[in-house]
């Protein structure tokens, strides 16, 4: 018993030597703030706190949306490898995927988070030991080291959706990006926002100031980051600096001091992404790094060297379905558009409720914007590439410019290597992925032997190229026996719009697997070559009992306009069901409804 009670005071000991770490996450906010060199930006605390800490100028979140980067954060995994990169998915991950804050909870941390949580699978909830809006480390035993998240919502997207009068920021000052035209509404949702940053900044500071009046300040690691980019349209749920590039600042006490390379009051130019921040709080506190981890520390004991790219991920956003992958080292970010014949700016509800939006495509229908303002409202390119110093904004795509063959050559060689390493599932439809995750992680489904990822990607790179000497063989495969190869061969049909499929096509229509059927009446459809044929597959995929093969159907019914008219009564139907948060086949049908309903009366 002597041993035992030696032993755990030991423990304990060791516990409390180790550092408090506080996260302070504010939502939606790409790097807006006077240290980043936002010059409209009104952050005086964060700015202060910059100057006294390290500040990441090549700090990046995986997803440009909340839940899939949150995924990353909690589990310090590629939310592509464990099929958790669509918006809101609740897919299971193996026993083995812990989030992180379990580790330091059994090695005597308090762990605390308030109150987001959003984390895009199946919650953990013993990896806290409080979580809600009340939630304070406070609370922990005397000496008890702890770990606290705190998050930010005033900057979150919601805050454009009321418009407010009484404005600090002015918005006739605002300095409107070169892809948004000058309407009152942009550039009061602008405005609107950077006042919303403010009243951010302020927040953080109570939170800082409340930590410090604690007497804790000495023993307590600081993280400040946005948990993705935002938050008017194109940056938010994109894949362009604006929706990926988030601020992190990090204070280390002298205390602590030396578990970092870099000075305090200095600027990091290391590429950090959301993978890595599991790792290194681990390493802080001089816990082992799991193997599985697919991220690495940049602090601590257990630094490891600095990655050669970031990459990120968009999959399905909220009701409106697309695949993008980006590399993005110091100069250059990549982007590889896998459905580019999906415009960017789809109508999506959640984005559509900022007047900003409205007055954008307003606009653009109107024939009233430049090219770099009416892309938004346009078919992706396959690729893009962009000189992110040169062009902050990513409106200047050099991937067709001979001059940069040998960046592009490079950074789509480093895509499909770690597409390829990290055996992506966003392949594969979620429909599918709905049906497999009832039986199988989809990470191990991954690693089964069932998953053809070379096949897979191989085609889905020939659907995507818009290249028309693909269509023979995309032809073929509407006929190989792994469903998600016959998914990818429909898509390029409509992808090159080639007419000469229609019998091909037509036999798929009868395809066991919904989302192959539905991606050949969207051939179909868009080609011209049996439209009657495709709305009928398309109604009769709505009485699915698979969510995500309604949302896939809905998706390309929305395309339709009045030719809609067979399905709208089952939309209807499925419009009055009781809406869950995250039923997207639901809110994709009242948006059918709302919008092509009474035309087809």
């Amino acid at each position: 018993m002597w041993l035992l009670a030696a032993m755990l005071g030991f423990y304990q000991v060791k516990s409390q030597d180790r550092p408090n770490i506080l996260w302070i996450v504010s939502e939606d906010n790409t790097t807006l703030l006077g240290s980043y060199g936002d010059t409209f930006a009104t952050t005086p605390n964060l700015d202060k706190f910059a100057k006294e800490s390290i500040r990441y100028k090549n700090a990046f979140s995986t997803a440009p949306v909340c839940a899939p980067s949150r995924n990353t954060l909690i589990t310090g995994m590629y939310p592509p490898s464990l099929g958790t990169e669509h918006m809101r998915s609740v897919y299971p991950v193996p026993d083995f995927v812990k989030f992180f804050p379990k580790y330091l909870r059994e090695a005597g941390y308090y762990t605390t988070n308030s109150a987001k949580k959003d984390y895009n699978t199946t919650d953990q909830k013993d990896a806290w030991d409080e979580s809600s809006d009340k939630a304070t480390y406070k609370n922990r035993k005397p000496g008890q080291p702890f770990f606290a998240v705190f998050n930010l919502n005033v900057s979150h997207e919601s805050s454009l959706h009321e418009p407010v009068s009484l404005l600090h920021h002015d918005p006739e000052k605002v300095p409107l990006p070169p892809y948004h035209p000058a309407t009152p509404e942009l550039k009061h949702d602008w405005a609107q926002y950077y006042d919303k940053v403010e009243e951010m900044d302020r927040q953080f500071a109570r939170l800082l100031k409340e930590m410090q009046d604690e007497g804790l300040a000495e023993n307590t690691i600081v993280f400040y980051y946005a948990d993705n980019g935002g938050v008017l349209a194109r940056s938010k749920r994109f894949m362009y600096e604006s929706g990926l590039h988030v601020p992190l600042i990090i204070h280390l006490p002298p205390k602590y001091a030396h578990l970092a390379k870099e000075k305090q009051g200095s600027v990091s130019d290391r590429l950090v992404t959301f993978l890595d921040f599991a790792p290194t709080v681990l390493s802080l506190v001089d816990l082992k790094v799991p193997d599985y981890m697919q991220g690495g520390a940049f602090l601590g004991k257990q630094q490891e060297s600095e990655p050669a790219y970031a990459y990120g991920f968009r999959g399905r956003m909220d009701e409106r379905i697309d695949m993008s992958r980006s590399v993005r080292d110091k100069k250059f970010r990549y982007i590889r558009n896998y459905l580019p014949n999906k415009i960017y700016g789809q109508y999506l509800e959640y984005l559509w409720r900022a007047p900003s939006v409205k007055s954008w495509e307003d606009l653009y229908k109107a024939g009233k914007l430049n090219a770099d303002q009416s892309r938004f409202w346009e078919p992706k390119p396959a690729e893009e590439l962009f000189d992110v110093d040169a062009d902050p904004h990513n409106i200047h795509n050099l991937a067709a410019d001979p001059k940069y063959k040998k960046e592009l050559l490079r950074l789509r060689k480093a895509n499909v290597d770690y597409l390829r390493s990290y055996k992506d599932v966003g392949f594969i439809p979620e429909a599918m992925l709905y049906d497999i995750a009832k039986t199988t992680p989809l990470y191990d489904y991954a690693r089964s032997g069932k998953y053809d990822l070379e096949k897979v990607m191989a085609t889905a790179d020939m659907a995507s190229s818009r290249n028309p000497a693909h269509a023979k063989e995309l032809i073929k495969r509407l006929s190989d026996p792994d469903p998600v190869v016959r998914y990818w061969a429909a898509t390029g049909m409509t992808i090159l719009k080639e007419k000469s499929a229609k019998v091909a096509l037509e036999k798929a229509l009868s395809d066991p697997e919904p989302a192959v059927r539905v991606a050949a009446a969207e051939a179909l459809y868009i080609t011209g070559a049996n439209k009657s044929a495709s709305i009928a597959t398309l109604t009769e995929v709505l009485k699915s009992e698979n969510p995500y093969a309604r949302l896939q159907a809905l998706n390309i019914l929305d395309l339709t306009g009045k030719d809609a008219a067979p399905a709208i009564e089952l939309a209807k139907s499925i419009a009055a069901q009781k809406a869950e948060m995250f039923d997207y086949d639901i809110r994709a049908a009242k948006v059918l409804v709302e919008r092509f309903g009474q035309a087809t009366n």
